[in-house]
Parts: C-alpha cells; structure tokens; sequence
C-alpha cells in the first residue's frame, strides 16, 4: 500500500504542466474529460485526476494522462490511463520487424526520425495476426487480410479516429488511413460484451500459474471521439472492459495482454527528446519504439492541417 500511496505523489508532480496562465488552463479544462471516478471511498492524492504531460498545442493539451486503483478488494492494482484529444492529435500505425508478418510497406520499425519533433506518445498494439486472424492495412495496402466481425481502430484520412466491427472487404478503402485488428469488441456503444470469459480465445497469459488474471491493454473511444489507451495489471478480458467503460470508453477493443508487451509512454521536448515510460515496465526502457521493435505500434503526434496519412519518413 506504501508503494501505491507513493506512486500517486511522484505521478501528479510530474505530469503536471506548469505551462499556461490560469485563465487558459480553466478554458482548457472545458474540454477534458470528467475525472474518473475513485471506487475507494478515501482516494489518494491525484488519483483519476488528469494532467498534461507536456506543453499546451492550439489552445490546450493534446495528451492527458491519470491513473487509479480497479478493484475494491486489490487496492495496489492500478490502472494507467491516456486520453489523446483528436483535435489536436493524430495517430500513426507502424509495423514492427516480425508483425504484421507481411507488411506491404515495413518501414522504420519505429518512430520515423522526421517526425520525432512532434512526438507526444506511443503504445502497444493488438493481438498478432496468428493467434485470430487481425488483420491491418496502411494507407489503402494490406499487410494482413482484414476479418469479418472483428472490432477494428481506424483513423480516416480526415483526422477522425473511431472504432468500427469490420464488415467490408480484406483490405479499406482509400477514406482510411490505416487500420489495426484486435479481437471483437469488448464494449461496444457503452455495453460490456456479454461474450466475455477467460477463455483463451481472449488472450493466453503467460507467466501467471494458469491465472486469467495478467497485464493487459485496451483502447477506446469516448463519446466525444477522442482515443483512450488503458494498461492495467491483473486483470481478465472482462475486468478490462469494465475499466474501459468506467473510465470513459462507450467503444473498446482489447489490445495485447501479458507483462512483457504493455508500453505506454510519453515525451516532451525541452532542450531534446525526452521519453517517460507511465506504468511500471522492467522488460523495456523507455526507448522502446525509438528503435527497431519487433511488434508493430502506435504513435500519437501534434496533429497538422490537411489530408492525413501515415508518414513513413
């Protein structure tokens, strides 16, 4: 419990932005979304308060990020919690060295050098196409076939981000920047997917002595069409969903799950380019997907005018 109380007083200082006049601040706040609600009747300093990690864009902060405790009877599992407002971000999918394992474009395998100076954050992606089938395409090319009914995140060439269950063709069309599957849907227009179980068809865990619970990932929409990311331990596919909606998320997909996979991290640029890793993650620095990665990932950028696609250089 000590370590807990602890992590909440180092992360509220720090992802504070001490940017901005209190006026812009207030105006910004308008927008964010409500503070998660605390399930501890006594919550701790900061806990499910958002805060900036970075410096304003047009008017407010593009990255929030929050943390809080899931469960009542396990007061040291948190969950890590982004929230990337899409009217100031936009979000690139960029394969890895292994996954998709026939990608029609592999590119970097990381986050391109050209765009590192408008880098605000990177994640995990989903499930692989070997274990059900997730298919993914980039700017209208097919590295893996997309599949019938399973839930897809999309970002349309316009900028809008959503979540969607794939009922077109293995491939989108030329409205859609990219798109990344991962499994049905977990929740889906603000009701938990009545499917769920601790069946391995949603997930196998490793390192858990059989345990459905583990690390897992999710992302979700929120009502006003902005992207959330969700990593929290010790969690089934159907406590993850539960988090998912409490936490905002009326659309969500589970993304990948185990301890060696979860990566959520954040950057600011004072004096260069400065990567924090949000949750606890001994298996990888906070470098991750500055290099060559194996698995394909998302990154979140300071959004720029026009037709969007995913840039490569």
């Amino acid at each position: 419990m000590a370590l807990v109380v602890a992590l909440f007083a180092l992360l509220a200082p720090v992802l504070v932005s001490a940017t901005g006049t209190s006026a812009s601040v207030a105006r910004a706040k308008r927008t964010w979304p409500p503070r998660i609600k605390p399930l501890f009747k006594q919550p701790f300093r900061g806990e499910g308060v958002w805060h900036p990690t970075g410096h304003s864009y047009h008017g407010g902060p593009p990255v929030l990020v929050t943390s809080y405790r899931t469960n009542p009877s396990s007061p040291s599992v948190l969950a890590y919690v982004a929230w990337f407002d899409h009217t100031r971000t936009s979000v690139a999918f960029y394969p890895g060295r292994i996954e998709p394992p026939h990608a029609a474009v592999r590119g970097p395998m990381m986050v391109p050098y050209g765009q590192r100076n408008r880098l605000l954050a990177t994640f995990n992606s989903g499930f692989t196409y070997a274990y059900s089938g997730n298919g993914s395409s980039i700017n209208g090319q097919e590295n893996e076939p997309l599949k019938r009914g399973l839930g897809t995140l999309i970002q349309y060439k316009t900028g809008a981000i959503g979540i969607v269950i794939w009922n077109g063709g293995p491939v989108t069309s030329k409205r859609v920047a990219w798109a990344r599957q991962s499994l049905p849907p977990i929740v889906w227009n603000g009701k938990i997917n009545q499917n769920l179980n601790d069946g391995v068809e949603w997930g196998q865990t490793f390192g858990t002595n059989g345990s459905p619970y583990a690390w897992r990932t999710g992302v979700g929409i929120d009502r006003r069409g902005n992207l959330m990311f969700v990593a929290a331990d010790s969690q089934t596919v159907e406590t993850l969903a539960r988090v998912m909606k409490h936490v905002g998320a009326v659309r969500a997909m589970q993304f990948d799950i185990n301890s060696f996979w979860h990566t959520l991290i954040t950057y600011t640029h004072k004096g260069g380019l400065h990567p924090t890793m949000v949750e606890p993650q001994p298996n990888h620095t906070a470098s991750r997907y500055l290099t060559p990665d194996d698995r394909d990932f998302f990154a979140v950028y300071r959004r720029r005018a026009g037709t969007f696609t995913d840039p490569f250089k």
